[in-house]
């Protein structure tokens, strides 16, 4: 599974501005044997959803809180650097991650700041497992394991927490959350993506069907929301053999004003983008009908070449963007997708032949018209071949959208050319007229 991060969970975590690794503090008293664990709590923190396309998943955090000592730090797994070499690295699906360790009111403060909800809950565990996840933290946030590569479904910042709990709970959390998951990775990320519908299609376009594949509870455990479900349906069994819930207490801090909630299912819009999909086609029918009928006027001319260099802009670099990313980066979510016979760097040339049938260029009709037939024809091979078990992507939203633009941007090349009286024949003279010629 990729680092694909536009999308995504916790990509940028606590402490937005931060641009280089910070020096970790020294050991807290739980990395060096001096608290107990009976004077020990620890906390799963869960912020919500925030404005920007990277807060939308949320973000998460554990926190431990020595009462005797008076001592807590929280751990977040959400740290990277913005550094010159940042940008790079996220494109070619490198991005590396660290833990830091902060102040838990000022954290909390900071997220109350940005009106995202910020709810604790109290892990039920053993005085030794206290102390073996404090231990585990402290150990963590050294700067020799602090680091490591991002994952945005297999590890990220909140697989890590979820990974720890599991540990100190000897693997009776993966256990419990073995079985079937709700639904896909995909409809998780379109889901959570719903609140910016055209990022979120943007999304669905460059993820391939490795997200689309039945997932267990424990794999949708990538998301903090997820996370803080499980947990709280969660049984463990103590040190006195008795099975008892994994959440001892549940604490809200901040709940966010005004803020959409997160649809329990993704959206279901693909008659829309059907709709739309027809819409455009037919108007671009339309204007190629109009323009062959009037004899190339002005008008239809600059609207289809307009037209056509909005989606070869629009649906060519994403297009492109998808197949450098299969060709020559680690995100291996965006490798054989589908998406490539609907939208492709061929989608590009419809940038300057729209320019050239917008400056009245005779050969741009011709051009196009063998451009979009093309790629019509990838978008039928592609739906073609849905008929076979390997090409099981979940892209009819699509599918939906770009096929019918496509035929419709050729069928209006067709008619501009069929429909323009240079191309249609010479009605014969009747024989009247023929004797009057003589």
């Amino acid at each position: 599974m990729p680092r694909l991060a536009p999308l995504l969970t916790c990509l940028f975590g606590l402490l937005l501005l931060a641009s280089t690794p910070t020096r970790a503090q020294e050991m807290p008293p739980w990395g060096t044997g001096e608290s107990q664990g009976q004077d020990l709590s620890i906390y799963l923190v869960t912020f919500g959803p925030g404005d920007d396309v990277a807060s939308w998943f949320g973000h998460g955090s554990l926190v431990v809180e020595d009462q005797r000592l008076k001592q807590s730090r929280l751990y977040n797994y959400g740290m990277f650097s913005f550094d010159s070499t940042m940008l790079a690295r996220y494109a070619m699906g490198r991005l590396e991650f660290w833990v830091d360790d902060a102040g838990p009111g000022g954290t909390f403060r900071f997220y109350r700041s940005l009106n995202r909800d910020v709810r604790l809950q109290e892990l039920n565990l053993s005085p030794a497992q206290k102390v073996e996840m404090g231990r585990l933290l402290a150990v963590n946030v050294l700067p020799e394991n602090r680091h490591y590569l991002y994952h945005h479904y297999n590890d990220n910042c909140v697989t890590r927490l979820r990974d720890a709990i599991d540990k100190v709970v000897g693997g009776q959390f993966h256990q419990a959350m073995s079985g079937p998951g709700r639904m896909t990775l995909r409809d998780h990320t379109r889901r959570y993506s719903d609140v910016g519908p055209a990022m979120g299609l943007l999304l669905d376009f460059l993820m391939n069907d490795e997200i689309d594949k039945p997932v267990t509870r424990w794999q949708e455990a990538f998301l903090p929301d997820e996370l803080e479900r499980q947990v709280a349906e969660t049984q463990v069994v103590g040190e006195d053999g008795q099975k008892h819930p994994l959440v001892a207490k549940t604490i809200n801090i901040y709940t966010a004003q005004g803020r959409p909630v997160t649809p329990a299912e993704p959206p279901k819009y693909a008659p829309v983008l059907l709709v739309l999909g027809l819409l455009l086609g037919g108007v671009a029918a339309a204007l190629g009908f109009w323009l062959g009928r009037s004899g190339g006027a002005r008008a239809p001319r600059i609207l289809l070449g307009l037209q056509n260099l909005l989606v070869g802009l629009v649906a060519g670099i994403p297009g492109l963007a998808l197949f450098i990313m299969w060709l020559f980066t680690d995100h291996t979510v965006t490798y054989r997708n589908e998406n490539l016979f609907l939208a492709n760097p061929l989608t590009l040339l419809a940038i300057p032949l729209g320019i050239q049938l917008m400056r009245g260029s005779p050969r741009a009709i011709e051009r196009l018209r063998r451009l979009w037939r093309t790629l019509a024809a990838l978008g039928v091979l592609g739906l073609v071949l849905k008929a076979l078990p390997m090409f099981d992507q979940d892209n009819w939203r699509l599918i939906a959208l770009l096929l019918p633009l496509s035929m419709g941007l050729e069928g209006a090349c067709t008619l501009a050319r069929l429909a323009a009286p240079s191309a249609r024949p010479a009605e014969p003279l009747s024989p009247s007229l023929k004797a009057s010629g003589s």
